[in-house]
């Protein structure tokens, strides 16, 4: 049962992450086009760059005031805390699969 439960976090996870690649690009093209400084501060290639990856948990994007930004950013940050709180919670659960076998 405890496996099952694992693998019904990684599902999760990759239900996350199915939300993460419509909404963080749609955010970083916005970037793109409407805020440059943005853009610079998180460089080239900022889709799985750490940097820009924190600044998005951190909600660094609701500095800029934007709605239309925001409404894209949120999703995404969302998408990516779903994302890792299914892999933290399949990766806690295989450890206790491992603990109880032994």
């Amino acid at each position: 049962m405890i496996l099952f439960l694992a693998l019904l976090f990684v599902a999760i996870a990759i239900a996350g992450a199915c939300a993460f690649v419509i909404f963080w690009p749609l955010a970083l093209v916005h970037v793109r086009d409407r805020h440059p400084a943005i853009a610079e501060q998180l460089g080239p290639g900022a889709f799985l760059k750490p940097s820009a990856l924190w600044w998005l948990l951190a909600g660094g994007y609701r500095q800029t005031r934007d709605p239309q930004f925001s409404g894209l950013a949120t999703p995404a940050r969302l998408s990516l805390m779903t994302i890792l709180f299914g892999l933290v919670c399949a990766g806690l659960l295989w450890l206790w699969s491992l603990a109880g076998a032994a």
